[in-house]
């Protein structure tokens, strides 16, 4: 599988350009980042996160771990980590853990983290273990027009 159909569609009908680049088998983005000899400060690791009102996606870079008690006081919910069949559910058309960093190819928000304003290229998951999308930072901005942002994680 080179890139999730939901995904492709997606990035597809926005007109964003974009490259695959395959890696090893990896099962975590800071894996995928040493495989693809990317920094993981340009990989956009997405976090599937929920709470009474649905599902958010946080995408914050590979580096970092997502502070849940930021997001709750930031943006007023008490968000929670989902769990893998959430995950699989969600993320019907991905390999499990191979989350895109762009949920509204999969109809949800997103709250993107701010570090990752200072990449020129940014790459996140395909939807499997082997591929990473690479686009422009201005490219990734246009996939994730007017979502929510702030300092949402800290540098692991």
């Amino acid at each position: 599988m080179a890139i999730a159909i939901k995904l492709k569609d997606y990035m597809d009908n926005q007109h964003v350009p974009y490259d695959v680049v395959e890696h090893p088998f990896s099962y975590t983005s800071m894996r995928a980042a040493e495989e693809a000899h990317i920094s993981g400060e340009n990989i956009a690791k997405a976090v599937l996160l929920h709470d009474d009102a649905g599902y958010v996606l946080a995408v914050v870079p590979a580096t970092h771990k997502v502070q849940l008690g930021k997001l709750r006081k930031n943006f007023n919910r008490y968000l929670t980590l989902a769990d893998e069949n959430d995950i699989h559910e969600v993320f019907d058309d991905c390999s499990i853990g191979a989350v895109p960093a762009v949920g509204r190819a999969y109809g949800m928000d997103v709250i993107l983290d701010d570090a990752l304003n200072a990449c020129s290229d940014i790459y996140f998951e395909a939807g499997d273990h082997i591929s990473l999308v690479h686009v422009t930072h201005d490219d990734f901005r246009t996939l994730l027009d007017k979502v929510a942002h702030g300092t949402i994680s800290r540098h692991m």
